[in-house]
């Protein structure tokens, strides 16, 4: 891996302040309103084509559950030692209670989960199949979810609950996946706190006035509605993105090429400061990286850092993550490990 230079020896003269800021993650209080689903990972060996239909038969092997969507961001605050409470709806069925009992396990509040009988959870099943000594392989996923948005009782007990909660936790993170949790009076009640970090896939201008916003390139490019090849473009963009959401900062995510934070400063000038990607070879699954950068960036907002810092740290934990397949987290000493090996490169 090669980082520039005058950056390596930044992240030197910060590294004590980046290892104190690890180290109180654990004070960091946080809300997340999100779109909950969980992902299931079903897994079998092929044993014949079946006699039925042109189908393979697969002997069930083990299922995995784990938090996807929103509840990503939920579980990775969670193994980060955030201090985590969450706002959001789940069907009356099995796939909402397991992922209550997960988030149960690692000791998020579920107090705000609600319980919306005509809608199911959101679930993705993903059924792959292996045969002998062969890789597993994914032969096709199962989405279960409705489009109707949820009634509007719910919609106004969500939001009230959020606005119980604004003075109890340092942040709100809000993680739109566009599965209907994230109404007008939901975003109302999450962007009157003074620390709202947004995750949205789309329309981010619904939630003019949040704190900070974090958009992946392909997310960037189609609010402002044109391609981001260049610094040049990059800047426009930076600058267009605050002026449409009036946020404070924005943090574009991009991929190979690291990430760029662009903040308006009192005279009107957009202040830029990059920061590159940290790992561009192991990377096997990107998948549920971008929870991570928020999981990771909140915390550090919560516990006294720079937008900077913030960024460098939400850059090391999803370039932890991307090295396993499928959603995945990490931990603090985890990290501490990826700045030692980030501090022990050569200029």
């Amino acid at each position: 891996m090669s980082l520039d230079s005058s950056f390596l020896a930044q992240v030197r003269g910060s590294a004590e302040q980046l290892t104190q800021r690890l180290d109180r993650f654990s004070q960091a209080r946080v809300l997340v309103v999100g779109d909950l689903t969980l992902d299931e990972f079903l897994t079998g060996q092929v044993e014949r084509i079946s006699r039925e239909a042109p189908v393979l038969i697969l002997r069930h092997e083990n299922t995995r559950q784990l938090p996807g969507g929103g509840a990503n961001a939920v579980y990775n605050l969670a193994k980060l030692a955030g201090q985590v409470k969450v706002a959001g709806l789940v069907g009356k069925d099995d796939q909402g209670r397991a992922l209550c009992r997960i988030f149960e396990e690692v000791g998020i509040d579920i107090t705000g989960i609600l319980i919306d009988p005509s809608r199911p959870t959101v679930t993705k099943t993903r059924i792959s199949g292996h045969a002998r000594q062969s890789v597993t392989q994914q032969i096709v996923r199962v989405d279960r979810k409705s489009d109707e948005l949820p009634d509007l009782d719910l919609q106004l007990q969500l939001a009230e609950y959020i606005r119980q909660q604004l003075d109890t936790v340092d942040a709100v993170v809000c993680s739109d996946y566009g599965d209907g949790v994230l109404t007008a009076a939901v975003i109302e009640a999450a962007v009157s706190h003074p620390r709202t970090i947004v995750d949205a896939q789309t329309e981010l201008n619904r939630y003019a006035g949040a704190t900070l916003f974090t958009p992946n390139l392909p997310e960037a490019e189609q609010a402002v509605g044109y391609a981001i090849k260049n610094s040049t473009t990059l800047v426009n963009a930076g600058r267009d993105l605050l002026n449409l959401t009036q946020a404070q900062q924005m943090l574009i995510t991009r991929g190979e090429e690291g990430m760029s934070l662009f903040e308006k400063m009192k005279d009107g000038e957009i202040y830029q400061q990059d920061v590159p990607a940290f790992n561009r070879t192991d990377v096997f699954d990107v998948t549920g990286a971008g929870d991570t950068v928020v999981a990771a960036l909140t915390l550090a907002l919560c516990v006294g850092a720079s937008g900077w810092e913030a960024a460098v740290l939400g850059n090391l934990a999803a370039s932890i993550v991307v090295r396993q397949f499928g959603t995945a987290t990490t931990t603090i000493d985890e990290m501490k490990e990826a700045l030692r090996s980030l501090l022990s490169l050569d200029c």
